[in-house]
């Protein structure tokens, strides 16, 4: 027999390990029952993200602006990674709003370049942001607590996130309020 049967059997059989294995992470990823399962009996449940703050604190306060920092801990409790697609947030001083962010992305229309977080399972992910705020002279109240370290604030978020891959799961929402414990 010519050895080139045997070589191309082999190939073959390799590509078709590799198609296998490849192709098994795909459908994992889009249904837990494999191959036979069609998209509306997928019914995929996805645990809402658990989000603590982590840590707010005034970094720098001068005469004309001050710097803070906002931190959150997600947790997935999840069996498979989640995409953490965007944070907003909005920071209170005595119900007074002084500062709104986001941070991520959300896709809108075509894919850009990404600004997600892959939020593994039971690997908790610190995310967060400094910001600026300026004096503007129509507040003296919070810039004296800013000055004395004494921030009344309260921080509340939205998150908005799905299973690992934009084309599988739908998008969840959680809402997150957290406060000063006095």
């Amino acid at each position: 027999m010519n050895p080139r049967i045997f070589v191309g059997v082999a190939v073959v059989a390799l590509v078709a390990v590799l198609f296998l294995f490849g192709f098994s992470s795909v459908i994992s990823d889009v249904s837990e029952d494999g191959f036979f399962t069609s998209p509306s009996d997928l019914g995929q449940t996805v645990l809402p993200l658990e989000i603590d703050l982590h840590d707010f604190s005034i970094l720098e306060v001068s005469e004309k602006r001050a710097t803070l920092q906002v931190e959150f801990k997600v947790t997935n409790p999840n069996f498979k990674s989640v995409m953490l697609q965007l944070i907003k947030y909005s920071i209170y001083h005595d119900d007074e709003l002084i500062e709104v962010g986001e941070i991520g992305t959300r896709p809108e229309g075509g894919i850009t370049s990404p600004n997600y977080f892959i939020i593994l399972n039971e690997r908790p992910l610190i995310v967060g942001e400094k910001f600026t705020i300026k004096n503007t002279g129509n507040t003296p109240e919070l810039w004296q607590a800013l000055n004395n370290d004494e921030l009344n604030w309260r921080v509340t978020a939205e998150i908005f996130y799905n299973l690992s891959s934009l084309t599988s799961g739908q998008e969840n929402t959680s809402t997150f309020d957290f406060s000063k414990q006095d």
